[in-house]
């Protein structure tokens, strides 16, 4: 019998990565990149693929947590375009 998972496992935080956004336990890739992906036309099973250590269950568990904190991912969406927005500068100088 395979082992068994509680579901409030999946999701973590932690200070020290990602700045303390959301992301699946054990890895470095956020809620949001989930959820990016998924807003894309993406099904849970192509993202399971384009993530190989990923495993299916990790990916529901991320859009699970990105639909019932919708209003949290979303702004990290729009905290990503701003930083994208105001990256870093480069010079013409020589």
């Amino acid at each position: 019998m395979p082992a068994v998972i509680e579901i409030g496992t999946l999701i973590d935080r932690d200070p020290a990565v990602r700045g303390g956004r959301p992301k699946i336990a054990g890895t470095g890739l956020t809620v949001s990149r989930i959820a990016g992906w998924y807003r894309m036309g993406m099904t849970p099973e192509e993202i399971a693929l384009e993530y190989p250590h990923l495993s299916l269950a990790q990916v529901h568990g991320a859009l699970a947590y990105y639909h019932a904190n919708r209003d949290e991912i979303e702004a990290d969406f729009a905290q990503e375009e701003v930083a994208a927005l105001n990256g870093p500068r480069h010079s013409d100088r020589a």
